[in-house]
């Protein structure tokens, strides 16, 4: 099972990707860690994404899908895999195509987390992560059990600047218009499958486990 997880920031794509891995026996690979792990092993490609890492600039698609076809070569998977954050552009869609293509590993589903404002400022506003070892907590779903201090090393709580309500509108605009096209792209591929992101976690996997049996997906 080959897929791609679309859906704006809150969607709950990474808590998904989580469950199916491990339910599916499928890769993980978001390129965000992709590109961390790239520049911490200094490797070729690597070297070329901190070089625009450390101007400020965006990794350039074409270095990015390179590092998500050097890992599928590495890796057995013979299961499958879940992206997770690429693409976002219907160009990065059609590189990261021809690159599939070329390894015979094309994509069987995009599925789409469509997901309601409300539901993801109530999801990120509450969110808190701990200064001291990274753990993350809400104040509504996994609440800590002394306020403002980590259940796992005491350490304090805090609120990212990303997660504040302001900035979380602004990242939704920008997402909804940078994939639109995307959307479109593999709604014409017939790949596409809308799901909503509303759903707690539970429910939104049953919705994907029956979506994927509909597909003939195992």
């Amino acid at each position: 099972m080959r897929l791609v997880l679309l859906g704006p920031p809150g969607a709950g794509k990474g808590t998904q990707a989580g469950v199916l891995c491990n339910t599916y026996s499928l890769m993980h690979m978001s390129t965000g860690d992709l590109l961390r792990e790239a520049v911490k092993n200094n490797s070729p490609v690597g070297v070329q994404a901190k070089s625009y890492m450390d101007k400020g600039e965006l990794v350039p698609d074409e270095i990015v899908t390179r590092m998500i076809t050097e890992k599928l070569k590495k890796q057995d998977v013979s299961d499958g895999f879940i992206l997770d954050g690429f693409p976002r552009t219907k160009n990065q869609a059609q590189i990261l195509e021809a690159a599939l293509n070329d390894l015979n590993l094309p994509l069987d589903m995009v599925v789409y987390f469509d997901t309601n404002e409300e539901t993801i400022l109530k999801r990120l506003t509450g969110r808190r992560i701990c200064r001291d070892c990274g753990k993350i907590f809400h104040i509504t779903n996994i609440p800590p059990k002394k306020d403002g201090i980590c259940d796992a090393c005491e350490g304090e709580l805090y609120q990212r600047d990303d997660d504040k309500e302001e900035t979380i509108k602004n990242r939704i605009k920008v997402y909804n218009k940078q994939t639109s096209d995307l959307i479109d792209y593999y709604g014409q591929k017939k790949i596409l499958n809308k799901v909503s992101g509303d759903l707690d976690v539970d429910e939104l996997f049953e919705v994907l486990k029956n979506t994927f049996e509909k597909s003939g997906l195992k």
